[in-house]
């Protein structure tokens, strides 16, 4: 056996066999360029399920089962990223759905308060007790 023909023997584990296979992996990375055709806005782990036309949860047993379907996920996730960023900046995304969809890549909209009295005192001061 040639090594070509060794690398392409799969090992049996045991159990059902998967069916992520190379065709369908480049069909995944197709998704990345042509999402629009599928009618999505921004790419999207389930516009990509719907493209695959497989379940959402084995997109993500797929991402553990290959390194190369991990880097497609995460390419579609910064993909959609930037889009949400510059489609919120430009104005031609709806802004709460944007803000809302922007905490998926680890943005948030947090105000700093802190409870202050009269002239400004603190309501619940620091006390430090020494013992000796």
């Amino acid at each position: 056996m040639t090594n070509e023909a060794l690398d392409s023997v799969e090992v049996d584990k045991g159990g059902r066999p998967t069916k992520l296979t190379s065709e369908l992996i480049v069909k995944a990375e197709e998704y990345i360029y042509d999402f629009r055709s599928n009618d999505d806005i921004v790419p999207s782990v389930a516009g990509l399920a719907c493209y695959l036309d497989i379940a959402r949860s084995t997109i993500y047993k797929y991402e553990g089962e290959s390194e190369r379907f991990s880097d497609i996920l995460e390419r579609i996730s910064q993909k959609q990223e930037k889009m949400l960023i510059n489609g919120g900046l430009m104005g031609d995304f709806n802004a709460p759905i944007t803000k809302m969809m922007m905490t998926k890549h680890g943005y948030s909209d947090k105000q700093e308060t802190a409870l202050t009295g009269a002239e400004g005192a603190e309501l619940f001061p620091t006390i430090v007790v020494r013992y000796e």
